[in-house]
């Protein structure tokens, strides 16, 4: 049998052997001399050559040019707009390798940045939550470009690598009937007095409503609001909300109409939410995320949890239908004002435990903070990109100086959704080797399928619990 580095010596001149995928999506190869070679559209056990675009002392970037051997793992794109040429989309990275691989590359990306960030194991290695491969993407920011050499106007995402706006008709990771607008949209802003002065529309589906949030720099005329509003009787459920500065100034185009909201069945809950609160881009691995995540945290009628990083109540209000009373801590007081609005709504339809929010900033935690939120059995964490270092460090310092508890005792039982393994590999380095506790479990949450965007679920138990 030829090993690995007896394959890489006997290669025909200018052939690399890809061995690995890295978090952008490219495959990692590596020269005789030992130096790294990323090669955007290569795949794992293939051997490719390649032009280098880039230049470093220790790696080199660079282009596929030709597949000397495929892998059984590389499909093909559905999407047209997919690939490495000129203006092809970039919206995403892996529609080349098969779905149930992409889940095993982001499940490796995970392991690799518990150990080699945080020196963490998890003792169980969980079941990956997956959904639809396609049409997933509830959520998406279209850029808005009137390209008047081209005589159009390109509505989509960027080329890969570009700041100008690829040429796309069809989208196949947004909603079907998402996509059917594309060409559209087009039509719509191409038609406007403000062609020039609309460079994006957000898109936030809810369970009966498509939301388009159209951005404009300029007042917009009589004309192109009598617009807006005949492109929504003519194409069913779209609702036009307008944002003519920042995001505190998005409003509907006109009252009425359904409410955007998503349900969470299993709880009795609905959300209701605006287009430009944060919310999970696939509602289909949300609902399956909040009850893997209620049920690895084991929450009984007797706990009181805390839900840090709450946001608009996603895993709060499940959690106020299992436990005795819960907390819901945000850094935004808009949040927590649309939080109670959200738990008022649901309390009329369902029982709930005592709930409560409060407004503070979780990247500014200390040990005083900490206990002031009193003792709670569980903790759910969801921190954003940055992470929870501040929580967990706070946590920490808690468990090194005792004397500073007064009383207080720790959570037995965390759960942590991530969406960054790099921060979450900080935090549980933190929460493991100087807070006492152990990784019980982890495992992916494939919330965006062909990207190479890895979201993540751990479980931390006060050792000795």
């Amino acid at each position: 049998m030829t090993d690995k580095k007896d394959e890489g010596a006997a290669l025909p001149e200018g052939w690399l052997a890809v061995d690995a995928l890295d978090i952008e999506a490219q495959g990692v190869a590596r020269r005789p001399d030992g130096k790294v070679v990323f090669i955007d559209g290569a795949l794992p056990t293939e051997l490719v050559s390649a032009t280098v675009t880039r230049r470093k002392n220790n790696w080199e970037q660079a282009q596929l040019t030709a597949i000397h051997r495929e892998s059984s793992q590389r499909v093909r794109p559905r999407c047209p707009h997919f690939g490495l040429h000129e203006g092809a989309c970039g919206g995403c990275k892996m529609q080349h390798l098969h779905p149930g691989a992409q889940v095993a590359v982001k499940q490796r990306v995970l392991e690799d940045n518990l150990w080699h960030l945080g020196k963490v194991r998890p003792e169980t290695v969980l079941r990956p939550i997956e959904g639809p491969a396609w049409n997933y993407r509830w959520r998406a920011r279209f850029s808005v470009r009137h390209v008047r050499k081209k005589g159009t106007v390109l509505v989509g995402f960027h080329e890969r690598k570009s700041r100008y706006v690829a040429d796309i008709r069809e989208c196949h990771v947004v909603p079907k009937a998402v996509s059917d607008l594309l060409l559209p949209l087009r039509a719509l802003v191409g038609s406007m007095d403000a062609i020039e002065t609309c460079p994006q529309i957000e898109l936030a589906c809810g369970d009966d409503v498509i939301a388009l949030v159209l951005r404009h720099l300029e007042p917009l005329s009589a004309g192109d609001l009598a617009k807006l509003r005949a492109f929504a009787r003519e194409h069913a459920g779209v609702q036009w909300w307008l944002q003519p500065k920042g995001p505190d100034t998005v409003h509907l185009l006109d009252e009425g109409g359904p409410e955007l909201a998503y349900a969470l069945p299993e709880f009795g809950i609905r959300m209701p939410f605006r287009p430009t609160d944060f919310t999970q881009v696939n509602p289909h691995v949300n609902q399956v995320l909040v009850g893997r995540a209620l049920r690895l945290l084991d929450v009984q009628r007797q706990d009181r949890v805390i839900d840090w990083f709450c946001g608009l109540g996603n895993f709060t209000l499940p959690l106020a239908t299992r436990a005795r009373e819960v907390l819901g801590i945000e850094g935004s007081e808009t949040l927590v004002a649309r939080s109670r609005e959200n738990l008022a709504g649901n309390a009329r339809r369902c029982a709930l435990a005592p709930t409560s929010f409060v407004a503070r900033n979780l990247f500014e935690m200390t040990p005083q903070l900490l206990t002031s939120d009193g003792v709670a059995d569980k903790w759910l964490v969801d921190p954003p990109r940055e992470g929870a270092f501040s929580l967990a460090k706070a946590l920490a310092d808690l468990y090194q100086q005792p004397e500073l508890a007064a009383g207080w005792t720790p959570p037995h039982r965390i759960v942590y959704v991530s969406c960054n393994p790099a921060t979450l590999a900080r935090d549980a380095g933190l929460l493991v080797h100087q807070g006492g506790y152990r990784c019980t479990a982890a495992g992916v949450v494939n919330m965006f399928p062909h990207t190479a965007h890895v979201e993540s679920i751990a479980v931390f138990e006060k050792s000795g619990s």
